[in-house]
């Protein structure tokens, strides 16, 4: 497990899951889990740190999908808001930016209204808020 957590980094849940697989004692995977954080190969708020600057750099998620995988790894409230703190401001609205007018180059639709949904379907999916979605929308709208 110590490879496993050293690979990379692990929530306890991803460790838990992993340990089910295993035919062991409970209390002999609870002190599995006591190790690996003694040792520090599980720590939850590494973890969150590192996943939301990893998943804001290369897949260009919003902090609400960001907050939304967290939370499915049962990681806490806390934990979750430190993290997406780290995402410097400046650069999360120029990736949004970014993200948003080569997206909205990129749609070959003709029909606008199928245009407007696939564009903002496509941010709301990655996590981005509607109201920053909704307003470049209309910004986009106004340059053509």
């Amino acid at each position: 497990m110590e490879s496993y957590c050293a690979y990379q980094e692990r929530c306890h849940l991803e460790v838990q899951e992993k340990l089910r697989g295993f035919d062991i004692a409970s209390i002999d995977k609870e002190r599995v889990i006591v190790h690996l954080i003694d040792h520090n190969y599980l720590n939850e708020e590494r973890f969150a740190s590192l996943f939301t600057i990893s998943k804001f750099h290369q897949k260009k998620w919003g902090k609400i999908r960001i907050k939304n995988e967290l939370k499915a790894r049962r990681i806490s409230d806390f934990l979750i808001t430190k993290s997406l703190k780290e995402i410097p401001s400046e650069e999360y609205e120029t990736t949004f930016e970014i993200l948003s007018e080569k997206h909205w180059e990129t749609l070959p639709e003709r029909d606008s209204s199928k245009k407007r949904k696939k564009f903002c379907d496509f941010l709301l999916r990655k996590g981005w808020e509607s109201d920053k979605i909704y307003e470049k929308l209309k910004q986009l709208e106004k340059s053509i």
